[in-house]
């Protein structure tokens, strides 16, 4: 089957935009569909404080994963502009450079997720109840760490160059392998959460020889020879310089919501099961908004590489009217079926109560969220990925930390603590409109006409 690329420099913008956006949309959901499939089963077959320690991990594994995925999205952003230019040569170099630097960070992420998991927990304060069930789910699953990378960065470079049907395809097979595998190991043969957890590791194993024999099978500019892997300095510093802070910025957002994970352990295990099977439902209206930044990103960075300056101001102004409307509409859907969803992951009416009251002050301004989302998708793919990271680390994780440790003290009840989210994103959202009317962050025209001409310049800095 012969996938076609989808070429952002040209076409219909917002047409373009949401048909590069829909697979990736249909990727986060699978990917968001086999991770709901880990707490739904454990909390089914394994009981709810199986299911508690499930979901106290989340924060934690995606605070150690988000700076290594973060490195991923500045390779995305070179590999884009490459694309856009026509760079073959620089295509070539970059492909290889990113997967070196996803082996490498692959196996460090491993070796520290295994080391530090269970010292990370205690100082979170996971309730005693299920820290041993919580420590050994984190540490089977960072065994993982290697394949989980090398799919990441192999669909983002599928995405960057225009295909993000065949993540979508790869993933499908991956997640349908992982709920296959979840019954299998947790409803049948009643391994538990490390049932669970080596059910997502096999998935992503699977996941990553697909997308790796797809790279090293294609005939155009950004195959991938296994032989070739490298760590090609200008190229890879270039992306580094942008992966970096994109890494920073996840490890902030993740450390702020373990800091709020933590405050949630302090209400006991029914909130924690509670708090996270809210997550796994708000995170189906993630994925959408999550997709239109993706989107954005790679069509950014196309379009700067191709020196289409103007297209790629009209694109981030579509980009937020299908933000608002996809997130917001699918919010208020969830919004007014929270009752049954909460029921469907555990029958505990307690924890049900816990579930539906994150579901509130969270989903009413999911838009929000998406639209900034968008603007750091968009600043990425400009290059000025600084710019989210500092955002992000003054707006949404300062904020956060401050709410949790200076004011939630004088009212110490779960509403109150939930706050601490919309309030962040109205913040990160000013700051973002005042950098994007007073900073001259796209470049001119003359100066995005050729990417290989500058690279010299950026490696040498």
């Amino acid at each position: 089957m012969r996938i076609r690329n989808v070429n952002l420099t040209e076409g219909s913008i917002w047409k373009q935009l949401l048909i590069f956006a829909l697979p990736l949309m249909m990727s986060n959901f699978l990917q968001q569909l086999y991770n709901t499939a880990d707490l739904l089963i454990v909390g089914r077959f394994a009981g709810t404080h199986a299911q508690a320690a499930v979901g106290a991990t989340g924060a934690l594994a995606n605070m150690l994963v988000g700076f290594f995925v973060g490195l991923a999205t500045g390779c995305a952003v070179v590999v884009a502009q490459m694309y856009g230019a026509e760079d073959e040569d620089g295509l070539y170099r970059m492909v290889h450079s990113a997967m070196s630097i996803a082996l490498t960070s692959g196996v460090i992420l491993s070796i520290a997720g295994f080391l530090l998991s269970t010292p990370l927990l205690r100082v979170m304060d996971t309730p005693a109840d299920i820290l041993e069930e919580a420590s050994s789910y984190l540490r089977i699953f960072f065994v993982g760490s290697v394949p989980s990378l090398l799919y990441n960065m192999g669909s983002g470079i599928l995405r960057s160059v225009g295909d993000s049907k065949r993540p979508f395809y790869f993933l499908a097979v991956s997640s349908l392998a992982n709920i296959l595998l979840d019954l299998l190991f947790v409803a049948v043969f009643k391994w538990g959460i490390q049932g669970a957890a080596w059910a997502t590791i096999i998935s992503q194993v699977l996941s990553a020889l697909l997308v790796l024999l797809s790279l090293s099978r294609t005939t155009n500019s950004y195959r991938l020879y296994l032989r070739d892997i490298a760590f090609h300095g200008p190229v890879g510093k270039r992306a580094l310089k942008i992966g970096v802070p994109a890494g920073f910025q996840s490890v902030l957002i993740s450390g702020s919501n373990v800091i709020i994970q933590a405050a949630v352990n302090g209400f006991g295990t029914l909130a924690v099961a509670g708090f996270a099977s809210a997550g796994r439902i708000d995170g189906f209206v993630w994925v959408s908004l999550n997709a239109i930044s993706l989107a954005m990103m790679t069509f950014m960075g196309q379009n700067i590489g191709a020196g289409q300056i103007e297209r790629a101001k009209k694109g981030l102004r579509q980009a937020i009217v299908l933000v608002m409307m996809i997130a917001g509409g699918i919010g208020a859907f969830f919004l007014l079926i929270s009752k049954p969803l909460a029921a469907l992951f555990n029958p505990d009416p307690q924890v049900n109560h816990y579930t539906m009251q994150v579901m509130k002050y969270i989903l009413s301004l999911y838009w929000l969220f998406g639209i900034n989302e968008v603007f750091g998708g968009a600043l990425r793919g400009a290059g000025r990925s600084m710019v989210p990271m500092l955002v992000t680390l003054i707006c949404m994780s300062g904020f956060r930390v401050l709410w949790i440790y200076g004011i939630l003290p004088f009212k110490s009840t779960f509403d109150f603590m939930l706050l601490a989210y919309p309030l962040s994103w109205i913040i990160t959202f000013l700051a973002y409109i005042i950098y994007m009317k007073k900073a001259d962050w796209l470049p001119v025209p003359e100066e995005s006409e050729k990417y290989e001409e500058t690279e010299t310049t950026e490696a040498g800095i």
